[in-house]
């Protein structure tokens, strides 16, 4: 809850570095708590906006370990991949 309050407070539209982090952080939370809806709804918002979430991060970073293997989560990497 404090984690969508926090997206709530500081939106993409007034701060598009921080308010891209909060949606980060919100993914990173959902996920470690098992809430994998929310953390891929929330990464594919989070990837959808320019220079942030990278292939290699979503690839590499422990954070998003309990994501790998879903299919949404699969599929966000994927289509951030090198072409």
């Amino acid at each position: 809850r404090e984690g969508r309050r926090a997206v709530e407070l500081l939106p993409v539209a007034e701060d598009s570095l921080n308010g891209v982090r909060m949606i980060e952080y919100l993914a990173i939370t959902a996920a470690w708590v098992g809430e994998k809806d929310l953390a891929c709804e929330q990464l594919a918002i989070a990837t959808r906006l320019p220079g942030n979430l990278s292939y290699g991060q979503l690839k590499l970073l422990p954070y998003w370990d309990p994501l790998r293997g879903d299919p949404r989560f699969e599929k966000i990497v994927a289509d951030l991949a090198p072409k």
